[in-house]
C-alpha cells in the first residue's frame, strides 16, 4: 500500500486512508442523499481508492486518487461527483 502521497505543490504527506474517507463522505453528503446510499457509496468509492493504493508500492500522486474518486462516483453517482467537483473549485479559487 502507498504510504506517502505527493500533493499538488510536490509535498510529501503520509497516506491517511480517514483523510479519504472524510472527503469522500463530506462530497456525498452535500449531494444530499439518503443516508443509507451515502454510506453505500462513500464505502464503494473508498474501497475503489484503497484498491488502487495497495497496487503502489510507495508513492502516489493526490491527482491519481482525485482521479480514481471521480470516476469512481461518475460510475456509481454522478450527483456525488458534481458535488466533489463543486467542492474542489471553492478551495482552487
Amino acid at each position: 500500500m502507498a504510504k506517502i502521497i505527493i500533493k499538488k505543490d510536490g509535498r510529501e504527506q503520509e497516506f491517511d486512508p480517514e483523510k479519504i474517507k472524510i472527503s469522500i463522505r463530506k462530497a456525498v453528503e452535500e449531494a444530499g442523499l439518503e443516508e443509507k446510499k451515502i454510506n453505500e457509496v462513500v464505502e464503494k468509492v473508498f474501497n475503489a481508492v484503497i484498491e488502487m493504493t495497495d497496487e503502489v508500492e510507495e508513492k502516489i500522486a493526490s491527482s491519481q486518487i482525485r482521479e480514481k474518486i471521480l470516476s469512481t462516483f461518475d460510475e456509481i453517482e454522478e450527483v456525488a461527483s458534481q458535488s466533489w467537483r463543486n467542492h474542489d473549485r471553492k478551495f482552487k479559487s
